[in-house]
């Protein structure tokens, strides 16, 4: 199956969801346009209390929609845009992509994954019992969380439903994707 791009969403201010969209546009070392976590430095409320000239390792948040269909399965109503990301995507497991993997997403846009989304409460705040179920432990009981991923825009350009997306892996040795 070729990896492709399901829907796009921003959000100009800091609400939870995002509004699907025709399109997007990534802004080289800044994010999407018109969104709220658009920056150089790091636009997360609670991460700008702490410290605001943080870099932004958080300029797309990307999930994939196989996670909305097996949250699906158990109950929960959820579409693209309503868990916060930007970008959802089918065909491509991006929980174990290593991290510095660039994205080829359509004819230009290039963002390279920097880690792995934290879920937080709001999840619960949109469904109850979301988060717990974006959560689960693997076989050696270690945490494994399943919200998406995030990155920063190496090239811009315009991302559209339709658009393929490739991964380029970085030299090995690989390193696992961590929380961001």
């Amino acid at each position: 199956m070729t990896a492709s791009v399901q829907a796009v969403a921003r959000s100009g201010t800091h609400t939870f969801t995002k509004t699907r969209e025709a399109s997007i546009r990534l802004i080289r070392g800044l994010g999407v346009e018109g969104d709220a976590h658009n920056g150089v430095t790091v636009q997360h409320l609670s991460r700008v209390a702490r410290d605001p000239t943080q870099p932004n390792l958080r300029q797309v948040h990307l999930i994939h929609a196989e996670l909305h269909a097996e949250l699906e399965r158990q109950g929960f109503a959820v579409k693209p845009g309503d868990m916060g990301e930007n970008i959802t995507t089918q065909g491509i497991d991006l929980l174990n992509l290593p991290a510095g993997t660039r994205l080829i997403i359509g004819d230009h846009a290039v963002v390279e994954v920097t880690g792995l989304r934290n879920p937080c409460r709001q999840l619960d705040e949109l469904l109850p019992g979301l988060m717990a179920a974006v959560l689960e432990r693997d076989a050696k009981g270690n945490l494994v969380r399943k919200a998406g991923i995030m990155g920063v825009v190496v090239t811009g350009g315009t991302v559209s439903p339709g658009d393929i997306v490739r991964a380029v892996l970085p030299c090995a040795p690989h390193r696992a994707l961590a929380v961001v």
